[in-house]
């Protein structure tokens, strides 16, 4: 559906749920202008293989080269800003008994958008940590040693500075994990935002909310197998779609007559 009209049903499930969990990806970032994983590998990064760039293996192996296209990717974030998905995102959470963000983003955006808690799944692209014991690494150590490419570890004597990020090969975070299953299986609506749904385990979380009984919402410009399978889907950019939502979740919120008022 694109008319900028939701479905009465759909109205109908936000006025009535409770418990909200949404599952953003690359998408919802790319309108900030965020250019997605494979995307950032293109002028002087086009010739190398991702596994060089994103892997434990190719940090190893040339960790200034690792370095110096994340410092470039950071370069490209910090001259960016959420955009309204994001920023409707952060509005929506207030309308719900609980409301669980779950992001593929790396960015920060969302939080920089004014959500809580948000349960990244791959990781954080502003934060450093460990090469060798995963420990976080402060601001003020990075500020320090700048000059480095990448930085000394303080945690190891044979460590460097890395970015905070699931590399190939890599596991994710096993409570962040457990915590979007989690999520996904108790919440009465999912909403999907700009992913494909062709990561896993992320990919999995849609079906997980369906199978426990929730309602599933995408959001997306280009149908997908997550969108064929929803119960609605919404055709466009989240910029588009996801401020109407939050609108809509705001009036809910406030209650109709016989609704019993705000705590919708």
């Amino acid at each position: 559906m694109n008319s900028g009209e939701l479905p009465p049903d759909l109205v109908d499930c936000l006025r009535s749920a409770r418990h909200v969990a949404v599952l953003t990806g690359a998408g919802v970032s790319a309108e900030s202008g965020i250019p997605t994983f494979r995307d950032a590998q293109t002028g002087l990064w086009e010739k190398h293989d991702p596994m060089q760039l994103a892997s434990p293996e190719g940090f190893e192996a040339d960790p200034k080269l690792v370095w110096d296209w994340y410092q470039w990717r950071r370069k490209l974030l910090a001259e960016t800003s959420p955009n309204a998905g994001h920023e409707a995102l952060a509005e929506m959470a207030q309308h719900f008994d609980s409301f669980v963000l779950v992001t593929q983003n790396v960015d920060g955006l969302h939080e920089r958008a004014g959500s809580k808690g948000v349960l990244e799944l791959h990781g954080n692209i502003r934060r450093n940590i460990c090469s060798r014991t995963f420990k976080p690494i402060s601001e003020n150590w990075m500020a320090e040693h700048a000059e480095r490419r990448p930085p000394p570890s303080p945690h190891h004597p044979d460590g460097f500075a890395r970015p905070d990020v699931v590399w190939f090969g890599e596991a994710l975070d096993e409570a962040t994990l457990e915590a979007a299953f989690a999520a996904a299986a108790d919440c009465d609506l999912m909403l999907v935002a700009g992913t494909a749904g062709a990561v896993q385990p992320a990919a999995s979380l849609p079906s997980i909310a369906h199978r426990a009984g929730a309602r599933v919402l995408d959001v997306n410009p280009a149908a997908t197998d997550i969108s064929r399978s929803a119960d609605w889907y919404l055709a466009g950019p989240g910029t588009q779609w996801l401020p109407t939502l939050a609108r809509t979740a705001g009036d809910a919120s406030r209650g109709p007559a016989g609704t019993g008022g705000e705590d919708l």
